[in-house]
């Protein structure tokens, strides 16, 4: 008779969920919202951890006034990747985190990337390219244009290993967040003394140790498992980065199943029994959090481009959806280059939206609804083909996130990937597979590790009301645009660095 708790710590808010193991069930939800900081320099991103903790106090509260709290064993936390929180020697944050949509570091990676050997000596070192996201360029950053604060530096979290710091007190990271640092060598699942030494010796000694991804972060602090009025001993889990636990919330545990978050940023990402490294860098080499692999692609603009286009109409969700089904695949030939906060796939940091294709017919609130979400499809379809010519190819896609609720956006992707879509009755996959990354870990601590591909097959659900068959007429539709969304794409790239450097003077 156990209760886990799963938290998501994304972009936007922290979100928790209360999964009675027993039944199957989510039997509680919670949410709190955090911000952006707002007034910074075009491409930085950044947050107070303190904000994250603030959210995360408040819907472990409202989660847990919801439920019977002495059946609570085990929590796991979700957190947005390759954010870094820096701490000093007391452990406290020096400054507030860059986040993985700060495309502020380009020259950091140019620089690390050198000393590797090139983009190939990084793929052998690592298993990645070095791109902005990453964590690896944010260090090298703080070292380049805040010494001070680089001085001080004495330990590196990711946002996930900084909520279970704060959970727990200890300090730890497990191996699918990590490989998001650009600091990992994913093939050995250890850290690349190559990486590190490429930002500075030292880093090794103020990485956190490696847990495996089945093991307990430890201890929910007594102080915290009194204010939530839970037992005294609760185990908090690894965790992992937002992908890793969003893959066990879809039942993404073993070869066959590929998944599409569509949240503020679009991953798709599938599980592998071995490491699928991309030699041109596109896909991300990721390990998952499960013991085995995660390759992924990942785009920067998804739900952000389509909720700016609906406040800038004016619409609600119900009414943005009927304005996209009101307009012709291909928006009659209004191409969105969705690059609002520049683009990790493909790789375009200083990128910015382009509308392509206006005309009087195309000047409308229906065709502009519709080349929003096209523009999103087309350029997670980008990444998309790449993972198919490295040899995963799905005959079906899972969504999970918000953008999976748009009965619109679910026929266009359909359409543009080729493949048949299916939502999840739990549409919060990333707090859902921490939930069940927390009763794996609590399985092995009692003494009968239970198999999490069994537990995730006892409590995730597909949601047969939203699956979506593509349509032939509109893939060839789509297939056409795709060939000018990615060619408008490359030949903008160097009027995006010119116009970046107008911007920010």
């Amino acid at each position: 008779m156990s209760i886990f708790l799963g938290i998501d710590s994304g972009t936007q808010g922290v979100k928790a969920v209360a999964l009675d193991l027993d039944s199957g069930r989510v039997i509680a939800e919670a949410r709190a919202p955090h911000r952006l900081i707002a007034g910074l320099p075009a491409g930085h991103m950044e947050q107070d951890p303190a904000d994250w903790i603030t959210a995360l106090d408040r819907v472990l509260r409202d989660v847990c006034a919801q439920i019977d709290r002495s059946r609570v064993r085990g929590i796991g936390v979700s957190g947005q990747q390759h954010g870094f929180v820096p701490l000093d020697a007391q452990q406290k944050v020096i400054r507030p985190a860059k986040l993985w949509c700060d495309t502020s570091t380009t020259v950091e990676c140019a620089l690390i990337t050198a000393k590797l050997g090139g983009l190939k000596g990084a793929v052998r070192q690592t298993g990645n390219a070095i791109l902005p996201g990453y964590t690896a360029p944010k260090i090298l950053w703080l070292k380049r244009h805040e010494p001070a604060n680089y001085r001080r530096l004495r330990h590196v979290l990711l946002p996930h290993d900084y909520l279970n710091f704060h959970l727990t007190g200890r300090l730890s990271m497990e191996a699918g967040d990590a490989s998001g640092t650009a600091l990992f060598d994913v093939r050995r699942r250890t850290w690349s003394r190559a990486a590190i030494n490429a930002i500075d010796p030292k880093l090794a000694d103020w990485l956190p140790p490696l847990i495996e991804s089945h093991a307990s972060a430890g201890l929910l602090r007594l102080e915290l498992a009194a204010r939530y009025g839970l037992r005294p001993e609760v185990f908090v889990s690894a965790g992992g980065g937002d992908n890793m636990m969003g893959a066990i919330g879809t039942g993404n545990v073993q070869p066959g199943v590929v998944t599409a978050s569509l949240g503020t940023s679009g991953t798709i990402y599938a599980h592998a029994a071995k490491p699928v490294v991309d030699p041109i860098g596109e896909i991300a080499a990721f390990c998952d959090s499960t013991g085995g692999w995660l390759p992924l692609l990942c785009t920067m603009n998804v739900t952000t481009v389509t909720e700016a286009v609906r406040g800038l109409l004016e619409l609600d969700h119900t009414a943005l959806d009927s304005a996209v089904a009101g307009v012709p695949a291909g928006a009659n030939g209004l191409s969105f280059l969705p690059y609002l906060a520049g683009e990790r796939t493909p790789n375009v940091p200083n990128g910015t939206g382009v509308l392509f294709g206006l005309t009087g017919r195309t000047l409308s609130e229906g065709h502009l609804a519709r080349a929003a979400m096209e523009g999103v499809a087309l350029g997670l379809n980008f990444g998309l083909r790449r993972l198919n010519q490295l040899g995963v190819r799905p005959k079906e896609i899972r969504l999970t996130g918000g953008g999976s609720k748009s009965r619109a956006w679910r026929q266009i992707m359909a359409d543009v990937f080729e493949v048949p879509v299916v939502a999840m009755q739990q549409d919060e996959g990333a707090a859902l597979g921490g939930a069940l990354q927390a009763a794996w870990c609590v399985s092995g601590i009692d003494g009968r590790r239970a198999s999490l591909a069994k537990l995730a097959g006892r409590v995730v659900a597909l949601d047969p009301k939203t699956r979506c068959e593509p349509r032939k007429a509109n893939a060839s539709v789509y297939r056409e645009l795709q060939g000018i969304h990615d060619e408008l794409s490359v030949t903008l790239r160097p009027l995006f660095d010119r116009h970046r450097k107008l911007v920010t003077g």
